[in-house]
């Protein structure tokens, strides 16, 4: 059985998207290898402390294990350190931001020398390979592997009714679309609640659940465009409020924009959406569109234009048996491409490829 030692510094209870893969990640993969782990729960402050730590760890335990799995990029310091002291291969997950974060000492040393000395990349969308590439990178030492779901972690048995609940507000014949994860400026949503909700039916109410640095921007938009009534910010929730949303809201709407140095790795929240039976709706941008496969698990709109997205959601909400049927077939999808345990089964099939060369 192949043996190996993963190091995460992004680890639940923190809450976010790295840290949620990571976790997901270790937990399939010690399933069908022996997976020892260096984790870090405290978040990113305790990182100067980690990393030497993480180092003197590995080092007393490198001679049990075939090879290093580093959670993330940021973490390629490390196992540039213990290949050279160690001689053992080392394989790096990579995310989006692990390339473009703009600090230049991270662009010189980390992108330009760390980064590029692991033995594979394992990136989680084709964007991020071809941004690695643009600065440098030799392809051929990327592979593609996306993210995972659960298949037990979100689908479950709720009513329009607990929906209710959530929202604070009698439904009626409204129809309610969602967006949920980190609320940051490439995710779009002050640009929908800006340019396309206005020109959706007054029946529509628009549900944004997670919290991040742009919760203030949004809510102003709210604000400025005097949509309070037909907006719900509930910001952080529990999983439970979370499957509830996934589960009894009408749309899943993941509008993403274009903003320079940040980009979308991969787009976890439409797969969860969509292994709940709800019909997504995604820009067809970055690593969305590795998440999304159009008519097959959802549906991919061009980014930033406000006609487009207000047609296809008119286009879905008209049709509640289409919108049941389609959910049941991208739930489908889901289960066939994205769940963790086939995704776990290509990193250690790509990982045993490491160890034999």
């Amino acid at each position: 059985m192949t043996k190996i030692l993963f190091i995460s510094r992004a680890y639940p209870p923190i809450v976010g998207g790295i840290e949620n893969q990571n976790y997901e990640l270790h937990q399939w993969l010690a399933k069908i290898a022996e997976v020892k782990s260096i984790i870090n729960k405290r978040g990113k402050f305790f990182l100067p402390l980690f990393i030497p730590y993480a180092i003197w760890r590995a080092l007393f335990l490198m001679w049990k294990y075939d090879v290093v799995l580093l959670g993330d990029g940021v973490l390629a310091f490390i196992g540039w350190k213990l290949k050279f002291l160690t001689k053992k291969p080392v394989i790096c997950v990579i995310h989006g931001l692990d390339l473009t974060y703009k600090m230049k000492i991270y662009q010189w040393f980390w992108v330009k020398c760390f980064i590029k000395k692991m033995d594979r990349l394992i990136a989680v969308g084709h964007e991020t390979i071809k941004i690695g590439v643009k600065k440098g990178i030799p392809e051929d030492k990327f592979v593609f592997i996306p993210n995972g779901v659960d298949p037990a972690k979100c689908p479950g048995n709720y009513t329009r009714e607990d929906l209710q609940q959530v929202l604070k507000t009698n439904l009626g014949d409204k129809k309610v679309i969602l967006t949920s994860g980190r609320l940051v400026k490439r995710k779009g949503v002050a640009w929908f609640v800006r340019e396309v909700l206005p020109k959706l039916p007054e029946n529509i109410i628009y549900a944004v659940s997670g919290d991040g640095p742009d919760f203030a921007n949004i809510s102003r938009t709210v604000e400025e465009k005097k949509l309070s009534d037909r907006v719900e910010m509930l910001g952080y929730v529990s999983d439970k409020v979370r499957n509830i949303l996934f589960n009894t809201c009408d749309v899943f709407v993941q509008p993403n924009i274009k903003i320079e140095g940040d980009v979308e790795g991969f787009g976890i929240s439409v797969i969860e959406a969509a292994s709940c039976r709800i019909p997504v709706i995604a820009s067809n941008l970055e690593g969305l569109k590795d998440a999304i496969k159009d008519g097959e698990n959802g549906f991919l709109v061009e980014s930033g234009n406000s006609e487009a997205w207000t047609g296809k959601i008119k286009e879905i909400l008209v049709d509640d048996n289409f919108r049941r049927e389609f959910g049941i077939k991208a739930s489908r999808y889901v289960m066939e491409n994205y769940s963790w345990e086939k995704i776990a089964q290509r990193y250690l099939e790509e990982i045993e490829k490491v160890v034999r060369k």
